[in-house]
């Protein structure tokens, strides 16, 4: 001790304390960063498999509707005529109404047979469109603008190039195949633009091939949308072919120009960007080791600059052939940025302390640590999936800012984002708790189950486009919260469908009366969207399947099971009266 003899008293009753407040600004530093990792390793995962999600359904929205494009133009088992000049008014109309069908993103369905002729009909929008002709195979197509289905055509004007359909990737994939098919995908002959193709082959009367019907899938729009995505600075998303061939991307060109003036198709692993190329070996690496990717997944690997990268993987397949797989890689250093501003920040606040130790004292220790461990549990909960359990910190310093960041994520993970009203997930866990704690108490209330599915949903939607159908399902998403108690629980379930959860019902009958409710509820006039257009007998509804506990099942998945079963059945009693 004579080695400190030169302290004084003072000095020693201060040091010791300070000391002890640097070594728990230290440890809070590396709670509040072992705290922030695991949360962002649960957000990481969760925001990784939504994006991909949201892609996959891009991708669905985009590819939905071209078979019932290609079906509406040439119905299956209906013989192509010898020549297109032998059909021309007949093929104009069908021509119309496939392209009506999804005029975004199919508004343009094309066909050429065997002699080199070749029909094309492209909507600029619902009025006005354009007829693209060729009717002798050594002449090149000419175009006519006109507006409505029955318009009058304009003066042709004729094409420079000269363009050979039977010789375009389309109509080679669709003679080889004999259903639908994608093509790979293409540089377009008219926009020098990636298109990929849905291609059938149309047969004569005698079942030999005529022709082939397409319709395209232009990829500037999922390109467009890849890179308008919300991520952070540094990460990628893209989309790709087996071969790795890009088809979108969030942070290079899928084409690259050649001297000639004509664009080749740029390969996942030439991009310009290190990222792409390291996430891309990671997805060759993955299946050089015979995984499948068969569903949406995540994985940790070290990318450029051995910087740790979190990576998300799906495919999207059809019945057609489409084989597409989606990638999103985001540098860890993005998700623990904040993380890391408040351990530095902890540091700061922990030196400022030392200095007045003696008169602030150890209590801020208990207080801190208290919230630290919230934290740390409510990572926990999330991680084993409970994302109901309430976060209590309430504070206005850095951990208050992550706690706050937490539950909203905890909001956005429990609720559906177009609605405000939980989701499937949040239902599932509900009605599972009310069935647990009934065994738990003993209590004898029954509750019932209701399964909505909006009647002639898909038509307004189709009609008016997909924000009068989001405003639809948000209009009858607040009619059901308004009709229900507070005991109540309202999800949207999926697309169209709704669930509801009605507690204390004494009785089935009583149950029956409140699905009547509900279904005189839905008949009401819509507000938000002027349906006036449609015919008189398309009106909005919705068939109301009903569950009751514990008639019906004891269990969640049982009770939701037997309550769809029953809508379904309601549904086809309500197509049936509507024929």
């Amino acid at each position: 001790m004579r080695l400190f003899s030169f302290l004084s008293l003072r000095q020693w009753l201060t040091l010791p304390y300070i000391a002890l407040v640097f070594g728990v600004a230290v440890l809070i530093g590396a709670l509040s960063y072992r705290t922030g990792s695991q949360a962002v390793d649960t957000v990481a995962h969760h925001l990784l498999l939504e994006t991909v999600a949201r892609i996959g359904q891009a991708v669905d929205r985009h590819v939905v509707g071209s078979a019932a494009a290609l079906e509406a133009a040439f119905p299956n088992g209906m013989p192509a005529p010898d020549t297109i000049d032998a059909d021309l008014p007949a093929l104009r109309t069908r021509f119309w109404i496939a392209t009506s069908l999804h005029i975004d993103p199919n508004n343009y369905v094309y066909y050429g047979n065997r002699h080199g002729q070749f029909f094309g009909l492209w909507r600029f929008n619902v009025q006005d469109a354009e007829l693209r002709l060729k009717l002798q195979a050594d002449r090149p197509r000419q175009k006519f603008r006109f507006s409505g289905i029955n318009g009058v055509p304009s003066e042709p004007t004729t094409e420079q190039k000269m363009y050979e359909p039977r010789a375009r990737p389309w109509y080679k994939s669709g003679e080889d195949n004999l259903s639908h098919t994608w093509t790979s995908i293409y540089i377009d002959f008219t926009t020098a633009e990636l298109v990929a193709t849905r291609a059938r082959r149309v047969l004569d009367a005698q079942g030999g091939l005529q022709g082939v019907v397409a319709t395209d899938l232009s990829l500037k729009r999922l390109n467009d949308f890849v890179r308008k995505l919300s991520l952070s600075d540094n990460a990628v998303a893209f989309i790709i072919e087996p071969d790795g061939k890009l088809i979108a991307s969030s942070r290079s060109a899928n084409t690259m120009p050649h001297p000639d003036g004509t664009n080749a198709r740029i390969n996942a692993s030439d991009s310009d960007n290190e990222l792409q190329r390291a996430a891309y070996a990671q997805v060759l690496g993955f299946a050089a080791t015979g995984n499948k990717i068969d569903r949406a997944l995540t994985q940790r690997f070290a990318g450029p600059n051995d910087q740790v990268v979190e990576l998300a993987l799906d495919r999207v397949r059809d019945d057609a052939g489409l084989d597409w797989i989606i990638v999103v890689a985001v540098p860890r250093s993005d998700f623990m940025q904040g993380v890391t501003a408040n351990v530095q920040r902890t540091v700061v606040i922990g030196v400022f302390g030392a200095l007045a130790a003696v008169a602030i004292g150890l209590s801020i220790l208990g207080w801190v640590g208290r919230d630290i461990r919230r934290l740390t549990q409510a990572a926990q909960d999330v991680g084993e999936g409970r994302l109901e359990v309430p976060l209590d910190v309430h504070r206005n310093d850095e951990i208050g800012v992550l706690a706050n960041t937490f539950r909203h994520m905890q909001h956005r993970l429990r609720t559906d984002l177009l609605t405000g009203l939980g989701n499937r997930d949040v239902m599932i866990r509900s009605i599972s708790s009310r069935i647990e704690k009934a065994r738990r108490t003993g209590d004898s209330m029954p509750f019932a189950v209701l399964f909505v599915d909006l009647n002639n949903f898909k038509l307004i939607n189709d009609r008016f486009g997909h924000d009068a159908g989001d405003r639809v399902l948000m209009e009858i998403g607040n009619r059901l919260l308004k009709a229900s108690r507070a005991c109540d629980r309202v999800a949207r379930y999926a697309g169209d469908e709704f669930l509801l959860m009605i507690n204390d019902i004494p009785s089935r009958q009583v149950a029956e009366q409140i699905r009547h409710n509900i279904e005189e509820l839905l008949r009401e006039p819509l507000q938000t969207v002027d349906v006036s257009s449609l015919p008189e007998a398309v009106l909005m509804s919705g068939s109301v399947g009903m569950a009751f506990y514990p008639d019906d099942g004891d269990n969640a998945d049982e009770l939701i099971k037997r309550s769809d079963h029953d809508m379904f059945e309601r549904k086809r009693t309500w197509q049936s009266d509507c024929i």
